[in-house]
């Protein structure tokens, strides 16, 4: 027996005691099915909701542990062992009578459960005597790869050191060298300098820079390139929105249709714009998101630039939809709903686990209890405190100091003052007005006409109402004095809105965090809740890190008395960043991995269980992972690694010998070509045009539909029951700002970025999709955007290239494709500019006065609609 499955053995006898109904032979004495490894998986996916979790076992037959099959239930033994036929398992699952409902076993499953119960049906070691929550997992479970500590690995030799530019490309080329293959060729210079600028910064590069570029011969021209890049203020705006997918980044609150807006998320998504620029360590990013809040004490006042900062990282922790401020929604399944989606982000982010799985039962494939579920959740309950809800606005947290109160107080004095003395001035302007009208009346009608406008409204007689109704001037008052002295009144309104507009100048604009905080000394106590209904609240757990992943050591406090909060999430996030979390690192590394290569070196960023794609590369996961973290957790210098690789500097072309070994390109013999994301698509559009603006930070530029629905960059002038008005608010250039800028509101995605597969945060987007599909198209040849945008670029290359056909024709091409235009494409682009079908020639629109010829726009239009300026080479 190996050693392994010997101390296992004698732990169960040590700690439990043991029983062997089912005989137990080591994994390596058969290629038979093995119960924990090849049949449990398939039982607890499919059996243990009926047959094990609840309280009430159907039929009596515990399916969690191979000895109580062969014990049986109600109907007798469950199998025979040596014998899969005239087994009760068997039967039941092959007639299609288990499980119930659609969800079947496959035709693999049942095979696999058959040559079990046919090898003896047997077990890799030792069962427990009772099924304690140490006997949820299998010590298969506890093997996976992504749960082992992080370990450097050596750095392998290969048969071609020559190739190698970084550490990266050992690893790479190593295994590509077991399947006789090799890197591909270099790419050409304007095809790195165009995969270079989309990769760090998501935009093309400016002619100008093309051209500097192009012509510089110095030998390190690539690396002088990939520093300016890393330190350019657009690195952090394409790099930081690949986080907000993450975060499920939105700024409204999503869950219903009146989709509450958020007015402050923005400054969560600047906080990560600013991050990613400065190269913050993740160590810290991490402790800011989950816990930045209890790095300084409430109520928040007069904090540091340091604390502020760390308070509104906790806006990652209120990104998950909210439907607690609508009264359509129930409010209490809102409030868990937001509890659930915000484990949700939290767990895929960070842990790149489906955490959220377990929420009504134990995970059906990795080995996540729904004890641990609600351990985990309990981590964020005292912030999320069900009984005690705090609305958004309640939550939200003012960054006036103490002298900006003060100064917001003066003003509201004077504010005060300003609208008391024109209230007085209006009541002796009303008072004139009544006393002139009054004097109008017959004299013998004037003193019962002043007794009807002093007597109370409901003491009023009848002649006296008779009399107000006769002579509605008795009734004059701030609101109706106008009728009488229409000019005097403009000029007494113009005067005081002047004067409190001047005085209202003067406030201190609002500052204001939507984050994430506690109440101090209101600690709610935590449940597992039946069926994760939380109407069924049942036995109290308290907060604790997935108990596969924990360490003895690890103590998560319920309550820290050191702390003015409970120190749950600070406590977590330490634990988290401490180096040693087999995680963490490996998930963000896959992540920033995927985003330069367009695959992670594990495919499934958001889930590295049992379900999860296994890393292709493994031993370079590893090594990346220790290496960010020996790097003080820092972005950007894993990221200069990468580019300088000779792995991502190689050609996108197909190999005949490379595809027939590696046709998906797993193994990277060559660099994969990739679709732009629908943000850099609408950027590169503003960029060719010359029509983006770089302001960054700030209020998001404003979304609403347009008079056909289309949702546009645009001010909302719906009236109140959402039908457009035809107002138009001239926004300037708010409008064509970069699209991480833009309003992110739930269920109104922007027109042209949708069909593009933009993110969809429900409540997290973990991994964008690339589609092909033909409204793309239709989008790029009829969206009034994309049209516009083309006349602004031929206009453009009229101001930049003159009238001659060849020159508009290069220009043109290097704005679209950052590159010059070959002969062939020369010598088709002119032609077509010449005139004929594609419309009047430059020379027929320079006769009429028009920028630019309708066959340059139609050029224009075609380079913006076409593959190669969708497309990554």
């Amino acid at each position: 027996m190996h050693t392994r499955s010997l101390l296992c053995c004698l732990f169960w006898f040590a700690g439990c005691g043991f029983l062997s109904a089912a005989e137990t032979v080591p994994p390596s004495a058969s290629a038979s099915p093995v119960f924990e490894a090849d049949v449990r998986p398939i039982l607890k996916a499919h059996c243990w909701h009926c047959h094990g979790e609840a309280d009430h076992v159907e039929g009596g037959l515990d399916t969690r542990l191979a000895r109580w099959l062969h014990e049986g239930g109600d109907s007798g033994a469950a199998i025979e062992p040596g014998d899969h036929e005239s087994s009760l398992l068997y039967q039941r699952i092959a007639d299609g009578d288990m499980p119930p409902g659609e969800k079947q076993l496959t035709a693999a499953e049942l095979e696999t459960i058959a040559a079990w119960i046919d090898s003896g049906a047997t077990t890799a070691r030792p069962e427990p005597e009772t099924f304690t929550e140490a006997a949820l997992f299998t010590e298969e479970e506890r093997s996976h790869w992504a749960f082992q500590p992080i370990a450097r690995p050596e750095i392998p030799a290969t048969e071609h050191p020559e190739l190698l530019s970084t550490p990266i490309d050992a690893f790479l080329l190593a295994r590509l060298e077991t399947e006789q293959l090799s890197f591909a060729p270099e790419a050409d210079r304007a095809t790195l300098v165009r995969r270079l600028y989309f990769d760090l910064v998501g935009l093309p590069p400016e002619p100008d820079e093309l051209a500097r570029i192009m012509a510089d011969n110095s030998p390190d021209w690539y690396e002088q390139l990939v520093d300016r890049l890393l330190a350019s203020p657009a690195y952090g705006e394409r790099w930081g929105r690949h986080w907000l997918d993450v975060a499920g980044y939105a700024d409204s609150d999503g869950y219903t249709s009146k989709d509450i807006p958020r007015p402050w998320a923005w400054r969560y998504r600047d906080y990560v714009i600013r991050a990613m620029n400065a190269d913050r360590s993740w160590r810290e990013l991490i402790v800011e998101q989950l816990a930045g809040d209890e790095l300084s004490e409430p109520p928040y006042k007069n904090l540091t630039p340091e604390q502020a900062e760390a308070l509104i990282g906790t806006g990652f922790l209120r990104m998950a939809p909210d439907g607690t401020g609508d009264s359509a929604a129930d409010k209490n399944t809102a409030i868990n709903d937001v509890l659930a989606e915000t484990v949700k982000i939290a767990s895929t982010a960070m842990l790149g686990l489906t955490v959220g799985c377990a929420q009504c039962h134990d995970h059906r494939y990795d080995p996540i209890s729904q004890k641990d579920y609600h351990r985990f959740r309990a981590l964020f309950e005292p912030a999320f405190d069900a009984k005690n809800w705090r609305t958004a606005n309640a939550r939200l947290i003012s960054l006036w100091s103490d002298e900006t109160r003060a100064r917001a107080a003066e003003v509201a004095k004077e504010l005060k003052a300003v609208n008391e003395q024109r209230s007085q001035e209006l009541d002796k302007i009303v008072a004139e007005t009544f006393e002139r009208e009054l004097a109008k009346l017959p004299e013998e009608l004037q003193a019962d006409a002043r007794l009807a406008r002093e007597t109370d409204p409901k003491e009023r007689t009848d002649a006296q109402q008779k009399l107000i109704k006769e002579y509605p001037f008795l009734n004059v008052n701030p609101r109706t004095v106008y009728l009488y002295l229409p000019d005097r009144l403009r000029g007494f309104n113009k005067k005081w809105d002047e004067r409190r507009a001047e005085v209202e100048s003067r406030r201190p604009e609002e500052d204001l965090v939507h984050c994430l905080t506690e109440v101090p000394n209101q600690v709610p106590k935590s449940f597992v809740f039946v069926r994760g209904d939380f109407n069924q609240p049942s036995d109290e757990v308290v907060p604790g890190p997935l108990t596969v992943l924990g360490r003895e050591e690890v103590s998560i406090p319920v309550d820290d008395p050191e702390l003015p909060t409970t120190g749950r999430r600070l406590a977590y996030a330490q634990y988290l960043t401490d180096g040693r979390h087999p995680l963490v690192a490996r998930v963000l590394m896959n992540r920033f991995w995927m985003h330069h290569f367009g695959r992670g070196i594990v495919a499934t960023p958001g889930d590295f269980g049992v379900l999860g794609e296994p890393p292709s590369h493994p031993e370079l996961l590893d090594y990346l992972a220790d290496e960010f973290m020996r790097r003080d957790w820092r972005l950007k210098p894993l990221q200069r690694m990468m580019v300088l690789s000779t792995a991502y500097r190689q050609t996108s072309r197909h190999r005949a010998e490379h595809d027939a070994v590696d046709p998906d390109n797993r193994l990277l013999g060559r660099m994969p070509v990739r679709r732009l994301e629908a943000e850099a698509i609408r950027d590169a559009v503003l960029s060719a045009s010359g029509q983006l603006v770089h302001q960054v930070y700030g209020k998001p530029s404003p979304v609403a539909p347009d008079e056909v629905g289309q949702i546009v960059v645009a001010v909302d002038t719906r009236d109140s029951a959402g039908r457009p008005t035809g107002k138009h608010v001239d926004i300037g250039g708010d409008e064509f700002r970069r699209s991480v800028y833009v309003e992110v509101r739930r269920t109104m995605p922007l027109g042209v970025l949708e069909p593009f597969d933009a993110p969809v945060m429900a409540p997290n987007c973990e991994l964008r999709v690339s589609s092909t599909v033909a409204p793309q198209s239709l989008l790029m040849m009829n969206s009034p955007f994309l049209v516009a945008q083309a006349a602004k670029m031929a206009e453009r290359v009229v101001r930049e290239a003159g009238s001659e056909p060849e020159a508009q024709l290069r220009a043109a091409w290097r704005l679209a494709y950052a590159r010059e235009p070959s002969p062939e494409e020369v010598a088709s682009g002119v032609q077509f500019l010449g005139g004929g079908d594609a419309g009047e020639s430059a020379a027929a629109a320079e006769a009429e006065g028009k920028a630019a010829s309708l066959s340059l726009t139609n050029l224009c239009q075609a380079l913006l609609c076409s593959t190669r300026f969708l497309y990554i080479e």
